[in-house]
């Protein structure tokens, strides 16, 4: 019995430790993951200290908080009101502005409003926020972890403040508009620019007068109305530019309504002087009813438009369409043969007829009753310097052609042509006495220039193909020599006979200038050669394929070179019929066309 009793004592006491032995694992376990819970609240208090600061924070600060605090939010608001004002311009500016183009222009202006206050103000709102961050950061009533984000922000503002984009304002808004108000300029001057036609009547000064404005005043004051915006965002230059571009571009329509293919008439197809005198008078007629008809409507049309840009601008905007027109006439290519064009030759002899014995007294009879027409006087000078100036265009489309020339050697042999007839046609000439001397010498320098160029690029290589290294001792032997010379020759040979079949079909007019030019050539190339065939000639003269090498004799070459650069049959010098005795049959008529010009 005492036994049982024991043994129930030990089973209960085993019980017991073990009840006590799990407890005591559970509480392990429970302070096992208390441990991180209480490293993550032990990591959590600088936080929630810093949340409840504030709290500690003084009195007065904290009352005065909610001032300074109003104070800078009302701009940041009023700037986020704007904001919110130019989305809402988004739909009416993206849409296109030829519906309802002053509609258009009216958002458009509110954008630039709004565009503006943001600029000025944007900046401030920013330095408001900057100074309620710092006095909330000064007297601690704000969590820092809160106050470093918001000074990031107000930094990247800051930032994008100060680079002076003007995209960060709108999203690019303002500049998709003005890209649409352009388009609607172009879609404007396009569909209201028509060629101008000339007068069907025999006398231009019959052609009725041209309109003020070759545009409707409603296309005028709307392209005006665009003119205005543009210029107020500094697009300006890309206006003109487009006005310039499609009314050049009209202008050139109308010149090649003019049917102008007589001036691509090659000179061989002139049968007299008397032809030529016919398309000189074509040629003023045109001359007239684009100066006085085609320009003069460009010219009034540009202060139409521009006349609130001011005097630079219109004028400006003028001369550039002027000047394209002037380009399209430079586009007609230069000669093919290098020769001096014909419309160089028909103007230079027209000129000096214009201020010749013959025709000036005529000429300035004429002009003298013209002005007296408009009450004005005469100046013998202002028919002078007109002349000047087409020697000038003259010369500044010589200088085009030769830069459209590809082929160098042949560039500088339209131009040693081109400089000598300058000067051999005007010198000892009225037109030639105002140029003066050093304008004539300048041009016969030109031509000694360009003539060294032409057969320093040309002719001049020749020589080089001759070469007599390894063959002044035969140092190979004699077959080793026959080689190198049967190459040589060759060669030579190859390239004669390519820049022969080039330069025949290129023409020097000038009798003494073709001569002195082949004489120079042969000199370059004969002396050489008939060096070089005395000395190793005889080394492929007996060889089966002889005439293969030496192709050509001294006499034969130098005969073949003194025959280049000849005129065609019918060509320059050959004009048949009677000749001018002076006086144009039609010359009153011709002069006043030139008068007309002129003045």
């Amino acid at each position: 019995m005492a036994n049982d009793n024991k043994i129930e004592t030990l089973i209960s006491a085993r019980k017991s430790l073990k009840l006590s032995l799990e407890k005591s694992k559970a509480l392990g376990l429970a302070l096992g993951k208390a441990g991180p819970r209480l490293e993550e609240i032990n990591q959590r208090l600088p936080s929630l200290a810093a949340a409840v600061r504030p709290i500690r924070a003084d009195k007065d600060a904290l009352v005065a908080v909610g001032g300074h605090i109003n104070r800078a939010v009302s701009p940041a608001a009023a700037v986020l009101k704007v904001f919110d004002a130019v989305h809402g311009l988004e739909k009416s500016l993206l849409s296109d502005p030829r519906n309802d183009l002053p509609g258009y222009l009216s958002v458009l202006k509110r954008l630039e409003e709004a565009l503006k206050f943001l600029a000025d103000n944007c900046g401030l709102a920013i330095q408001w926020l900057e100074d309620i961050v710092e006095y909330l950061e000064d007297n601690s009533v704000a969590d820092e972890r809160f106050l470093s984000n918001l000074k990031k922000s107000l930094k990247n503002l800051r930032e994008l403040q100060d680079d002076g984009e003007r995209a960060h304002l709108d999203g690019g808004l303002l500049d998709a508009a003005l890209d649409k108000l352009e388009n609607e300029f172009r879609r404007l001057l396009t569909e209201h620019s028509n060629p101008l036609p000339m007068s069907s009547s025999s006398s231009l000064g019959e052609q009725a007068c041209i309109a003020p404005s070759p545009l409707p005043v409603s296309v005028i004051q709307k392209l005006q109305a665009i003119l205005g915006r543009l210029m107020a965002n500094k697009r300006l230059d890309k206006c003109i530019s487009i006005y310039v571009e499609v009314r050049s571009s009209n202008v050139r329509a109308s010149l090649q309504a003019l049917n102008l293919d007589y001036l691509e008439i090659s000179v061989s197809e002139f049968n007299d002087v008397t032809s030529i005198e016919g398309y000189i008078a074509q040629w003023g007629k045109h001359l007239e009813f684009a100066v006085k008809h085609l320009f003069e409507a460009e010219y009034k049309l540009c202060i139409d438009v521009f006349e609130r840009m001011g005097l630079d601008v219109w004028m400006g905007c003028f001369a550039k369409i002027a000047a394209q027109a002037v380009a399209l006439q430079r586009e007609i290519p230069p000669p093919p043969d290098g020769s001096v064009p014909k419309l160089v030759i028909i103007i230079i002899d027209y000129c000096n007829k214009l201020l010749g014995d013959d025709y000036k007294t005529i000429l300035t009879q004429v002009l003298v009753i013209h002005r007296s027409w408009k009450h004005e006087i005469f100046r013998e000078r202002v028919l002078v310097n007109e002349v000047l100036n087409i020697i000038k265009a003259i010369e500044q489309n010589l200088e085009t052609w030769m830069k459209v020339i590809q082929d160098g050697t042949l560039s500088h042999f339209f131009a040693m042509n081109n400089h000598w007839y300058l000067y051999k046609h005007l010198k000892g000439t009225k037109v030639g006495d105002l140029l003066g001397d050093s304008w004539l010498k300048e041009h016969e320098q030109s031509k000694d220039y360009h003539s060294t160029y032409f057969l320093k690029d040309s002719w001049g290589k020749l020589p080089g193909h001759l070469s007599r290294e390894g063959l002044l001792m035969f140092s190979g032997g004699r077959a080793t020599a026959r080689d190198l010379v049967k190459k040589r020759l060759k060669a030579f040979n190859e390239a004669f006979d390519e820049m022969y079949t080039k330069q025949s079909n290129w023409v020097v007019y000038d009798k003494d200038l073709r001569e002195k030019t082949c004489q120079v050539v042969v000199q370059a190339v004969v002396p050489v050669y008939r060096s070089y065939m005395q000395n190793y000639g005889p080394l492929v003269e007996q060889d089966a394929s002889s005439s293969k090498y030496a192709k050509y004799t001294v006499q034969t070459l130098e005969k073949m070179l003194m025959s280049l650069f000849q005129p065609k049959p019918g060509r320059y010098g050959s004009f048949k019929g009677r000749q001018s005795s002076g006086k144009f049959n039609n010359g009153v008529a011709d002069l006043r066309r030139t008068a007309s010009a002129v003045v």
